[in-house]
């Protein structure tokens, strides 16, 4: 009966000491947070409420353990218990520390996003940085919970002896994991590939497959591209290492655009052109950069002119380009109607029976 007591009593204590070191941490935690949120909230710090919103879920995981850490050396388990709960912990302080590491690196992340945003209008530099953070962000993470895995795994004996025997045919087992993720290899070797290259960036705006849109996603094998009627194609790594594409903003978000106009020879150029620097003067959409009205082309009909002009963004390039239409065939109509492309017919001498004779007269 004294043994069934003392076991019973000894099972007691140990599981006191236990209980009250979770209880006890998961009270440091919310102090420790709670004195965390209200100085970063007071202080407007980015990297305080980053920290405050990424660490707190895993600091109520990380907290108690290293509080039972600490309170089995004074807990009175049984060997074999003991042993179980020091393994059991070992493993759970391998994760908190590859845990921990990923938490370093996210709040990187978040400091470099909050540096760097691209929102603002010259945002070459940030989507350049961004591009780099973002990928290698991935890579890490994946990096550690590799090196994670692996380490919990060598802890235990006969998995260790496992990865020895499975070493001795690593010829023959590397060459059918090397057929079978090529294709994974591939994209991850591109992704490295990108970030310090950087051939595309995080809202550069690109043509692809015949498509215009922005890069929306870098993710570790496939990137995403944002339609301009926002529908998303999905291009792996590897296409824009090995096939050729445009992007339009790879050193400068500034771009030209043109507009082609057909006017009969009676239009008075240098009064167009004075008219097009007007309507790129009234609109907020032009860099101020570039304007310019010539004559590009004559045929037996009309003449081809063609207007130059700039804008900061392709997405402000194409509303400009649209105004400039607009208002250049609105001013050719009140300005200048007898100088718009038309087809007409003119009568001549009659014929001789009487009837008059007609042509038609193409000025299109």
């Amino acid at each position: 009966m004294e043994n069934l007591w003392g076991d019973t009593r000894s099972w007691l204590i140990a599981g006191s000491i236990a209980i009250g070191a979770i209880i006890l941490s998961l009270v440091v935690h919310q102090v420790v947070f709670l004195l965390a949120t209200r100085i970063s909230k007071r202080k407007g710090s980015r990297f305080g409420n980053s920290f405050v919103h990424r660490a707190r879920i895993p600091a109520l995981f990380i907290f108690p353990l290293m509080a039972l850490v600490l309170a089995l050396p004074v807990a009175p388990f049984p060997s074999e218990i003991r042993v179980s709960l020091q393994r059991l912990l070992g493993l759970g302080v391998i994760t908190a520390i590859g845990w921990a590491v990923i938490l370093l690196v996210e709040l990187a992340t978040d400091a470099v996003h909050s540096r760097y945003t691209i929102e603002a209008g010259d945002n070459l530099v940030a989507r350049r940085i961004r591009t780099q953070t973002e990928l290698l962000h991935r890579i890490a993470i994946v990096i550690v919970v590799t090196v994670t895995v692996a380490t919990m795994l060598m802890t235990f004996p006969s998995v260790r002896h496992i990865g020895v025997s499975l070493l001795a045919s690593a010829g023959l087992v590397g060459l059918i994991v090397g057929m079978a993720a090529r294709s994974t290899l591939a994209n991850l070797i591109a992704g490295f590939q990108v970030a310090l290259t950087q051939p595309i960036r995080l809202d550069d705006a690109v043509v692809v497959e015949g498509e215009w849109g922005w890069i929306e996603e870098i993710n570790t094998t496939y990137v995403v591209v944002r339609i301009w009627d926002l529908r998303r194609l999905i291009l792996p790594l590897t296409y824009f290492i090995e096939k050729p594409f445009q992007n339009w903003t790879r050193t400068t978000a500034d771009l030209f655009g043109v507009v082609m106009l057909y006017a009969d020879y009676r239009l008075p150029v240098d009064d167009a052109r004075r008219e097009l620097r007007q309507i790129l003067e009234s609109s907020s959409l032009w860099d101020k950069k570039v304007c310019a009205l010539q004559v590009t082309d004559v045929t037996e009909k009309t003449m081809q002119l063609r207007a130059l002009m700039s804008a900061s963004s392709a997405p402000k390039l194409f509303d400009l380009r649209c105004y400039v239409r607009e208002m250049m065939i609105q001013y050719l109509e009140l300005k200048h109607p007898e100088s718009l492309p038309l087809l007409r017919r003119e009568d001549i001498a009659p014929a001789g029976d009487g009837n008059r004779e007609w042509r038609s007269r193409s000025r299109t």
